[in-house]
């Protein structure tokens, strides 16, 4: 038998005709001490395999598409800034439009209809907010399980399941999402822990137990990669805020919503983030700004002062868990993801301790939402807000850094991606690969496409059909075209390369146009419908490999 190197670490055996040994000569020894030396060296000093990134999964709620400075806001979020400058931002990403399917769909790679986590028109069983996923639909955190991967949730969850059930290995959830300073309800490991009493805000709390799981992450395990998801309650109504964050809005916001609207999208346009885009019209029920009386006026300033607080806080609370993974030595191979469950909200109501008279507005006692002035400014230069499936209830910011994967700095990606997207681009930088059965039921394939060398090296994407529905409000997008059609509402037709804010209906000049995508549409309802029915379920006792 004959031995050699295979030139990638490993001995390769060859048969080979054998012949007398030969005397070794004084000249032959050191050769052949020589020769088993190199294999030896060959075999064994093969380049150590990559580490696997980490992941830090930053989730805001409710946030606006143009809050962030770094999307033209004029709210101040220097470390949302400083991602972007080190990483990419994309132009035209989307949500699910509401808070409970985003979060399936960021964690699972499926639409939420798919997975029963949102309902189909005219479908019962088509699931909701109260949706059980099908055993095949597994969580990122068991998924990632196979890698070696300790995973960690903190904040809100709102998915089916509890997160310990979902394969996270420590979880502080917020499950009361009326109350920042006093919640009734919040979990440490499933566990419910006593009403705070004073210094509690939740958006602080967040990052806390997010920033100690990462501690005992570096002290127990050093050398296991870690996939974090930190899921912000800001800027979710109530709207409520330390004072002190609160007083550093005071004024700002007198300008107005027609001026501020105008300055946000003039900064899009001169960071080449918007191509074509003008000004919608102020999408009920908010108004241009000369029309509201002074007393709208006067909330409408009141509302912005708070939600921009909010923000402002969040980002503070993102700057120190950075700073925790940088004294950990891991931010340069830390793959870190910040986007926004839904649009805006525009909704005006009063829940958990209601609004009291008198109250400090965004403290502990008042309860404020932003309403649709306020929605609208956030989502500038989009139409409707939070529920709907028009851009400004879907579009959301974007930021991806990895200093270790991604080399550009500051870059645009402008190809249309989805939250879809998010799950099946973390298993494939984690090398991990698509479940193909769960027991004996094969799982679908990922609705998501994985992002790796758009990252990398802003590769384009084929055209791929994008698909809304929430509360029958639905959309498909298909390259530059997009139909969208509103609960009870004929079918809408945009060209968004053009008109990204929505502004020119084409339906009525592009009819086969408009009936070819509202008939994709229904094609992928129809399979969701399929896939998803009770008797795909298998037994709960399934794995998934």
């Amino acid at each position: 038998m004959y031995f050699s190197s295979t030139g990638k670490g490993g001995l390769r055996v060859d048969s080979r005709p054998t012949f007398p040994p030969l005397p070794m000569s004084r000249l032959v020894r050191p050769l052949l001490s020589f020769a088993l030396l190199w294999v030896s060296q060959t075999v064994w000093s093969a380049p150590a395999q990559k580490q696997s990134p980490n992941f830090l999964v930053l989730l805001a709620d409710d946030m606006g598409f143009s809050d962030a400075a770094c999307y033209g806001g004029e709210i101040a979020t220097p470390n949302l800034d400083q991602l972007a400058k080190e990483g990419v931002r994309f132009t035209q990403a989307y949500n699910t439009a509401r808070c409970w399917p985003t979060r399936a769909s960021l964690l699972t790679g499926f639409y939420a209809q798919h997975i029963r986590r949102d309902a189909l028109p005219g479908i019962p069983e088509g699931g909701g907010v109260k949706g059980v996923r099908p055993e095949w639909a597994r969580l990122l955190p068991n998924l990632l399980k196979t890698a070696g991967y300790r995973s960690y949730h903190s904040g809100k969850w709102h998915v089916d399941g509890s997160p310990m059930e979902g394969g996270f290995d420590h979880s502080y959830a917020l499950m009361d999402q009326d109350r920042y300073f006093t919640p009734k309800n919040h979990q440490l490991d499933q566990q419910k822990l006593p009403q705070p009493e004073k210094g509690f805000y939740a958006t602080t709390a967040i990052a806390e137990h997010a920033i100690d799981f990462l501690k005992e992450h570096a002290a127990q395990s050093p050398k296991v990669p870690f996939f974090a998801y930190v899921a912000f309650t800001s800027p979710h109504f109530p709207l409520q805020a330390p004072q002190e964050d609160i007083q550093r809005y005071k004024g700002r916001y007198e300008e107005g919503s027609d001026v501020l609207r105008e300055a946000r999208l003039k900064r899009l346009w001169e960071r080449g983030m918007l191509h074509h885009a003008e000004l919608s019209d102020p999408t009920p029920p908010a108004q241009p700004w000369t029309k509201l009386s002074t007393e709208e006026k006067a909330a409408f300033c009141t509302r912005m002062e708070v939600h921009a607080a909010m923000i402002d806080r969040m980002d503070q609370e993102i700057g120190r868990i950075l700073q925790q993974i940088k004294e950990m030595g891991a931010s340069e191979n830390t793959v870190v993801v910040f986007l926004s469950d839904n649009g805006a909200s525009a909704e005006s109501l009063v829940r958990g301790d209601g609004n009291a008279a008198g109250a400090s507005p965004g403290s502990a006692q008042s309860f404020l939402c932003l309403e649709g002035q306020g929605a609208n400014l956030a989502n500038t230069p989009l139409r409707f807000s939070k529920k709907f499936v028009h851009e400004g209830g879907i579009a959301t910011p974007l930021i991806v850094r990895w200093p270790a994967g991604i080399k550009a700095k500051g870059e645009l990606r402008e190809q249309p991606v989805h939250v879809v997207d998010l799950a099946p681009t973390v298993l494939k930088l984690a090398n991990v690969s698509w479940p193909k059965m769960a027991g004996e039921t094969p799982v679908p394939a990922a609705d998501g496409v994985e992002l790796a060398a758009v990252l990398r090296e802003n590769k384009n994407l084929a055209n791929r059909g994008l698909w809304w529905c929430h509360e029958e409000h639905c959309a498909f997008r298909l390259g530059d075209w997009k139909w969208v059609a509103t609960k009870g509402k004929p079918g809408e037709l945009y060209y968004l390369k053009a008109d990204r804010a929505e502004t020119r209906d084409l339906a009525a000049a592009n009819f086969e146009r408009l009936q070819e995508m509202e008939a994709q549409w229904t094609k992928m309802a129809n399979r969701f419908k399929q896939e998803s029915r009770p008797a795909a379920i298998p037994s709960p006792s399934a794995e998934v490999r």
